[in-house]
């Protein structure tokens, strides 16, 4: 699967759920790392080793093809969860 697809499925996914948009961007911020405009590419994207390691402790595998709907499933899961856990957070 290439990347650009998933992340198209994935901004897509998001967009067509405004409640999620708020924790989308929070967690998406939690994994830029901080000085990514001091390296190159200048964007502000996760680092690469980091998301071989999420993608490999998910599916056990960082190299085996994704499936697009399976990710995209799961993430919005993981961000549904966050948004649970960020109001809990703030209630306590």
């Amino acid at each position: 699967m290439r990347q650009k697809s998933l992340i198209f499925a994935l901004v897509r996914a998001i967009v067509m759920r405004p409640s999620l948009w708020i924790t989308a961007l929070v967690e998406a911020k939690r994994f830029v790392p901080d000085d990514w405009l001091r390296r190159k590419p200048y964007l502000p994207i996760p680092d690469p080793d980091m998301i071989r390691f999420r993608v490999s402790t998910q599916y056990g595998d960082s190299e085996s093809p994704l499936v697009v709907g399976l990710v995209v499933g799961d993430v919005l899961t993981w961000l549904r969860w966050c948004k649970s856990e960020n109001r809990n957070r703030r209630r306590s």
